[in-house]
């Protein structure tokens, strides 16, 4: 079994690195910062490399130990993607990645493309986060307090505070166990979905003001350019919600929010009742789950803004 194949490889492994993707979430760090402290419990040399840390989730345990960018004097026993749906996404950290003399991938995307030597793949998990308390059990790595805050933080974000399809009893039962650890519930869920910082706020009337619709309501559409975020002096994971934004509106089936980046415009796309947006975004090589994925579009904001709407309204009832 595959579980048994990662328990091996992580215990004859010296040395690990874990990766993530590309503007990662609470979940994607939540889940490398847990694994990282279990590894670390196991007597492991390893290094979690997070290159662009949002803010928001520098108050979980560890944080402060998250690097940059990763070592040039070693080759990795082992190298863990988490949250990733292929190497595309670990952009950046493919040299450590791919060098590691043996790869794992663990994630709970539908659209993973099994880059792995081992690949553990839940779909039906709502956050790759809860996926590591199956992973941990196997392995006999018993779940402390920080750890136990790292897959919570992941849990919520990625289910939007439990709210989103895809929650489960085993989700509700694995947070009981977590709040007998002590993990502190209500604190997570203000830090990851309450506050905001001053650069997320000023970009978020910026969506307001530009929000557009379509298809009789059913398309919500705004956008993000570098320059507002060099005017707001946004920084990593400023511009997180903002898809969000539209979705919640009374009508709207599909909200897509695009950000500006140097590759062209990223676009975040989030569904309400039967659009799969990640189908959307495979057109464009992206994807992620049936209710929220996302994709790079390589154009001028007028040709990126066109090419999703077009591409969205053949999914419309």
């Amino acid at each position: 079994m595959t579980l048994d194949k990662i328990k091996e490889e992580i215990e004859k492994a010296k040395t690990v690195v874990i990766l993530t993707h590309e503007s990662p979430d609470g979940d994607a760090v939540g889940s490398s910062l847990a694994m990282y402290q279990a590894l670390k419990k196991m007597g492991k040399e390893v290094d979690v490399v997070i290159p662009e840390m949002p803010r928001t989730f520098e108050f979980l345990p560890c944080a402060d130990e998250i690097k940059k960018e990763s070592r040039n004097d070693i080759q990795y026993d082992l190298g863990i993607s988490l949250d990733c749906t292929d190497t595309k996404r670990l952009e950046g950290f493919n040299p450590w990645y791919d060098t590691a003399k043996t790869k794992i991938s663990i994630d709970h995307h539908g659209t993973n493309a099994m880059f792995a030597d081992y690949n553990y793949v839940d779909p039906v998990a709502p956050a790759c986060a809860q996926i590591l308390i199956v992973v941990f059990s196997s392995m006999g790595i018993e779940i402390n307090k920080d750890i136990g805050t790292c897959i919570l933080a992941g849990i919520i974000t990625d289910t939007g505070g439990f709210k989103y399809e895809g929650v489960s009893t085993e989700t509700f039962e694995f947070t009981a166990n977590l709040i007998r650890l002590g993990v502190n519930v209500p604190e997570i869920y203000k830090r990851v979905l309450q506050i905001k910082t001053m650069a997320n706020f000023e970009l978020r009337k910026l969506a307001l003001n530009r929000m557009e619709f379509f298809e009789n309501g059913k398309i919500a559409f705004t956008y993000m350019t570098i320059e507002d975020e060099e005017k707001t002096k946004a920084e990593a994971g400023d511009h997180e919600g903002l898809v969000e934004i539209g979705r919640d509106l009374e009508g709207v089936e599909v909200s897509i929010f695009i950000r500006e980046t140097e590759k062209g415009f990223k676009a975040s796309l989030r569904s309400n009742n039967y659009v799969n947006v990640s189908e959307v975004c495979s057109i464009f090589s992206g994807g992620g789950h049936i209710r929220a994925a996302g994709c790079t579009l390589p154009y001028n904001l007028e040709q990126a803004k066109e090419k999703i709407i077009e591409r969205t309204k053949i999914f419309l009832k």
